[in-house]
């Protein structure tokens, strides 16, 4: 598939973001592939549907239209909320076979009830591999690839899809959503290193960024939630290669979650830090906590990235959680449509427990 640039619509999202246009900003590769949702979980968390009757009103005889009575028209707002969650015990084991009386969901601090409980094993799911190719990357770019390849090819199954995105001084969709690992590793096997000020070699994007070195992260991870994802049903995951530090991004580490939240998607973080280049060029690094918040907000989790073991590590955690989750569905207390984020908490009755799970939604609008 030809790469697509996404950089160049930056600047629209720029002034859709903070000139409160209220406005949608555009696909960054074209439509998204077109999905048909059913009831249950296959309906993004957080979205609003609408049932209504519709009007059984008859002309009246004299040619003027008919007053319908209360009974004739019925419209009904409805705002299902599907919150997916995984559970380990003390040892970090997954645990299956929980009922829905072990659950308790909380919005706001009070206590909801779950309308529709199930576990999702398999529904397919959506992965956006997010590759970091900024310069701190340089000496581990090999093995970044490597893995990325392997952990597509581990943890997708047939109707799965993946898209791969590369991001350095500016943003690439390598490729748009395929069914097809063979599309996807050869995406990821073209990233290359791409920086300035003579710390590799330099690939102009089409929105100019005059920092050196420069790592588009926070506008990467918005871009694939907002425009690729936010489309999409069922499942959704981003997958992160990075030391994520973030350098040069338009838009800010809150915009990045909003949108993976607004997605319903969660964020996983293979960290992947070459603690020697920052010592290197003078700088600190602090990508680690970074990671943690993106990852808590969402319901994913970071893996420290050391070696061989460790890689091996990560697939298997993610690949478990990807696919022995629950889902919870409910219908908020808190009935108004003014768009603020809800604070959600998901708790197990069973003792020495810990669920995995997002922490909160934004309530749809009028």
């Amino acid at each position: 598939m030809r790469p697509t640039r996404l950089a160049a619509v930056i600047i629209i999202l720029i002034c859709a973001a903070y000139a409160g246009t209220g406005g949608t900003a555009p696909l960054v590769a074209g439509a998204a592939r077109q999905t048909t949702q059913g009831p249950g979980p296959s309906r993004p968390a957080g979205e609003a549907g609408q049932t209504s009757q519709q009007d059984t009103q008859q002309p009246a005889p004299n040619g003027q239209a008919q007053i319908p009575q209360a009974s004739q028209t019925l419209k009904v707002q409805t705002s299902l909320v599907n919150v997916f969650a995984t559970v380990r015990d003390k040892h970090n084991a997954i645990i299956s076979g929980l009922k829905k009386e072990d659950f308790k969901i909380f919005e706001d601090g009070q206590e909801q009830k779950v309308a529709y409980f199930g576990k999702e094993t398999d529904l397919p799911i959506t992965l956006g591999m997010m590759m970091d190719t900024s310069g701190s990357m340089d000496r581990v770019l090999s093995a970044e690839q490597d893995a990325a390849v392997r952990f597509l090819k581990e943890v997708m199954r047939p109707k799965d899809e993946g898209m791969v995105i590369s991001f350095d001084l500016d943003v690439d969709l390598l490729a748009d959503f395929t069914e097809d690992t063979s599309v996807l590793e050869r995406a990821i096997r073209r990233t290359v290193i791409n920086t300035a000020g003579g710390l590799g070699p330099v690939t102009p994007g089409t929105v100019p960024n005059n920092n050196v070195g420069g790592t588009l992260l926070y506008d990467a991870i918005y871009l694939a939630c907002h425009d690729q994802l936010a489309t999409e049903a069922g499942r959704k995951a981003v997958i992160i290669m990075t030391d994520a530090e973030d350098e040069g991004s338009h838009l800010s580490l809150k915009d990045g979650i909003e949108a993976a939240q607004r997605a319903d998607a969660v964020i996983h973080v293979l960290l992947m830090a070459d603690t020697g280049f920052f010592s290197g060029v003078g700088m600190g690094y602090d990508g680690a906590s970074v990671a943690q918040k993106m990852t808590e907000e969402t319901g994913g989790r970071v893996i420290d990235v050391h070696n061989e073991k460790t890689l091996e590590k990560a697939f298997n955690e993610i690949s478990e959680e990807l696919r022995s989750q629950y889902v919870l569905g409910y219908y908020p207390t808190n009935t108004k449509r003014d768009g603020t984020f809800r604070k959600i908490k998901v708790e197990v009755t069973q003792p020495n427990t810990k669920v995995l799970a997002r922490k909160g939604y934004y309530a749809p609008e009028s």
